[in-house]
């Protein structure tokens, strides 16, 4: 089991512990905390760090940042579409991370999560990408295409630079891989809650809560589930079930919906999400 340490109080935290804060922090009885996905570089090249203040100020647990790849496997067609626009924008490794310190620069405290695929962080060099992230002022690393027992590499830069491995698990995957994913994570557990690829679904499906229960019972760290939730009544339905939401293809859609504010489009939705009052708010 892991074993999730809370940060004592004022004291500036980041990785591991900035995530475990910000979990311990959260209501149990409330509904799970929200983690919104957005790509770097969408929908304008310079737009990543105002959505993740719109995260912040819409009282998000967390934020993915998603560097963009051309080969996005397990993205479905709005993320796929957003990551080309991206890269049509001049997005790179390199300067997502600059913009996330440039967010941090700007006093955004939430906890941020960098996910990519294998082939842009060996390109960087896995050593070079978690440092550079952690001094950007990540928290932590998702890979969605390196499994467990093939990121030992990434395990020890990560450890190294002070930041979350987060792996995926699917309704498909073994137990013994299970577990396994679940004892070389740090942070949270990332439950997909589906087999195929990201992009809105109608309602949050009992595979999805089985696995959460077998994750339950093979850790004791914080369990998120992402992949199809778009609306507040999915995390009604999740109440108890989990600690955190991932909302990624749905919030993207949103904003392409108002390309005039992005930031504001983003707020908006997301408020809505945790309340049906909030995206009045």
């Amino acid at each position: 089991m892991s074993t999730r340490s809370i940060p004592a109080p004022g004291r500036v935290v980041r990785g591991p512990q900035r995530l475990a804060g910000a979990f311990a922090a959260r209501d149990r009885r409330s509904l799970p905390g929200l983690i919104p996905y957005v790509t770097a570089g969408y929908p304008g090249v310079d737009d990543t760090a105002a959505l993740l203040r719109a995260a912040e100020r819409a009282g998000c647990l967390a934020a993915e940042v998603g560097i963009p790849f051309s080969d996005p496997l397990a993205d479905g067609p709005t993320i796929q579409r957003t990551s080309q626009l991206a890269l049509d924008n001049g997005m790179t490794v390199a300067l997502a991370l600059d913009q996330v310190a440039a967010a941090r620069a700007a006093g955004l405290s939430l906890p941020l999560a960098l996910m990519t695929y294998v082939n842009p962080v060996l390109a960087y060099g896995t050593g070079r990408f978690c440092a550079d992230a952690a001094a950007a002022g990540g928290d932590a690393v998702i890979v969605p295409d390196l499994p467990a027992d093939e990121a030992a590499e990434l395990s020890q830069a990560a450890d190294s630079a002070g930041l979350a491995l987060i792996f995926l698990v699917a309704p498909t995957t073994t137990q013994p891989r299970l577990e396994a994913a679940c004892a070389r994570a740090t942070g949270f557990i990332y439950c997909v809650s589906l087999t195929g690829t990201t992009g809105a679904r109608a309602q949050v499906a009992e595979e999805a809560l089985q696995l959460l229960d077998r994750v339950r019972a093979a850790t004791d760290l914080p369990r998120a589930l992402g992949f199809g939730l778009s609306r507040h009544e999915h995390l009604v339905a999740l109440r108890g079930r989990c600690d955190a939401a991932v909302v990624g293809s749905a919030l993207l859609d949103a904003v392409a919906a108002d390309p005039g504010d992005p930031a504001a489009a983003a707020e908006r939705f997301l408020r809505g999400m945790q309340s049906p009052q909030g995206s009045s708010a």
